[in-house]
């Protein structure tokens, strides 16, 4: 006989699309600011859209736009992304046992693998088929290269000064800092920053963000072991 009981069925997990769509709200802007900044300090709108295909990288690539536009060599700007991304790895081990085994879906996955990538997939369901996860990811930056596209056109055609623009980052920063504040369980992370880079400035005006971030992640590691001990 049937149950007298009826069971409620859950409800349909949300598509992929519908998933990237608030990714997609913050990246396409972003990335058109991204793309049009690039183009600005002179660089072709090829060379944006490639950045986003092969760096995507978005704090990092904001972090380029004024390296490019002094000249830097490539080496530089390519080890100050290394360290600005180096938080990625964490991320990629928090969630290694839930990746693709196709080692290219695997290795892409891991590319991805941005702040807010991450975020969303945290929030998947156990379960989740990794090719779902891998496609997420996919979506999330085609959402940023279709915005640096977009922004890199009209940065092409338009000549406007850089002047405000390139400060866009610097105020990103400064909300994700004053929220980072708010949550803080320990204030020794900002302080870490904040005499880091005073010190950076002192030593090596030239390479005080690089040279700053070592000093963090080294105050990093000897703080995290001294908690173990």
């Amino acid at each position: 006989m049937p149950s007298s009981q009826h069971s409620v069925a859950s409800p349909p997990p949300l598509s992929v699309f519908n998933l990237t769509m608030p990714v997609a709200m913050g990246y396409i802007p972003l990335g058109m600011v991204f793309g049009f900044l690039f183009v600005q300090a002179g660089a072709s709108w090829f060379m944006a859209v490639l950045t986003s295909l092969v760096v995507y990288a978005g704090a990092a690539q904001y972090m380029m736009v004024p390296m490019v536009a002094t000249g830097m060599p490539v080496s530089a700007i390519a080890l100050a992304t290394l360290l600005v991304n180096l938080r990625h790895i964490f991320y990629g081990l928090s969630l290694l046992d839930s990746f693709p085994r196709n080692f290219l879906l695997r290795w892409y996955t891991a590319f991805a693998l941005t702040d807010e990538t991450y975020s969303v997939l945290t929030t998947l369901p156990r379960g989740t088929p990794a090719r779902r996860m891998a496609l997420l990811a996919l979506l999330n930056q085609g959402w940023w290269v279709l915005g640096t596209l977009l922004g890199a056109l009209i940065g092409a055609q338009a000549k406007a000064p850089l002047d405000g623009l390139d400060f866009v980052l610097c105020s990103l920063f400064a909300v994700l800092t004053v929220e980072q504040w708010r949550a803080r369980s320990s204030p020794l992370p900002l302080w870490t920053a904040v005499v880091s880079y005073a010190l950076a400035a002192a030593i090596a005006p030239r390479h005080a963000l690089v040279l700053a971030i070592v000093l963090s992640i080294a105050v990093g590691v000897i703080a995290y072991k001294k908690e173990k001990r």
